[in-house]
């Protein structure tokens, strides 16, 4: 074998590694971060949701640009990227993440990544309107399905009749499509700028939307609990700096469809960590809905791989 084969071999396997660790990271960090927002957010924690999502994001936006300039990667914005990464951001953070945010003050973290892990089917009903095209059987079944098991997962909620329970399900119902949105404009619109420097932007742009949303509803001063404290570090270090990065790093490296598994990954971890930690009850409407869900998930999936390859090539971010 020649020295030109060897490091070509060496090149892709360290390529492979990359990707399969930036695919990880998407998997279990994202799966443990809706356990940090309600140990940061629930009731006597003492952060409100917009607040701590503007501390949160402006501290993590501004390192990640900070440590981009200097390694000497390219800042400047052109105006259809500043538009493109403002526009996402608040898809991304101020509608998906907000959204969970705000509804994890009354609801279990399980729960809601169960929801939210609905993303990819939201974001292929998006694409069938945006494109026009008659949506498949396959993909209609799948959409029924799933959607079944939203409906399994949020009776037991919604006879509670409380009017807390009863937002907290809009919410986690629509924080999904507003970060499909998010990933879809991402996708159809790439820019030049690294992931770092593209995550540190879109975080800057959600923190500062945040900051506005707190001050507008009159959000109290933050009075966090020490593990609220250390909640907040981790979806800092954890959820803003290396996994959303790691998302957009993903999304450049792999089909947008593979990297939208993690709608299988994060509910599972979420639901494991909130029984083991905080004691959330699992009972068989969980079990019922979590299996329609993920069947639907699973559908829809199928349904992108069976799609012509010209449109394959169309989804693929990289």
């Amino acid at each position: 074998m020649s020295n030109t084969t060897q490091v070509g071999l060496a090149t892709q396997t360290s390529s492979n590694w990359v990707v399969f660790f930036h695919l990880l990271v998407v998997y279990i960090v994202w799966g443990s971060t809706y356990l940090a927002i309600r140990v940061a957010v629930r009731e006597g924690s003492g952060f409100p949701p917009f607040t701590m999502g503007a501390l949160r994001l402006l501290f993590a936006g501004c390192i990640l640009l900070l440590g981009a300039f200097l390694f000497r990667q390219a800042l400047k914005l052109s105006w259809q990227e500043f538009k493109i990464l403002a526009v996402s951001g608040i898809f991304l953070w101020i509608g998906g993440n907000g959204l969970v945010m705000w509804a994890e003050q009354f609801a279990d973290s399980g729960y809601a990544a169960l929801l939210v892990g609905t993303t990819p089917m939201w974001v292929a009903l998006t694409e069938a309107v945006l494109d026009r095209k008659s949506p498949s059987k396959l993909f209609v079944v799948s959409l029924l399905i799933g959607f079944a098991g939203i409906a399994l997962l949020t009776t037991p909620v919604l006879k509670e009749s409380s009017r807390a329970d009863v937002l907290s399900v809009i919410a986690l119902l629509t924080a999904p499509l507003s970060w499909g949105l998010g990933s879809l404009l991402q996708r159809r619109k790439p820019v030049s700028l690294s992931p770092i420097v593209s995550s540190g932007y879109q975080q800057v742009f959600g923190g500062i939307g945040f900051a506005v949303l707190a001050f507008v509803l009159g959000e109290p001063s933050p009075t966090p609990t020490a593990e609220a404290w250390w909640a907040f570090g981790y979806l800092v270090v954890f959820g803003s700096f290396l996994a959303f990065t790691s998302f957009i790093m993903a999304l450049r490296l792999l089909p947008t469809s593979i990297v939208m598994t993690y709608a299988y990954v994060n509910p599972v971890v979420a639901v494991f960590l909130g029984w083991l930690i905080l004691h959330e009850p699992i009972n068989i409407w969980t079990f019922a809905g979590t299996a329609l869900v993920l069947l639907g998930v699973a559908g829809t999936f199928r349904n992108q791989k069976t799609k012509p390859r010209v449109q394959d090539k169309t989804a693929d971010y990289s």
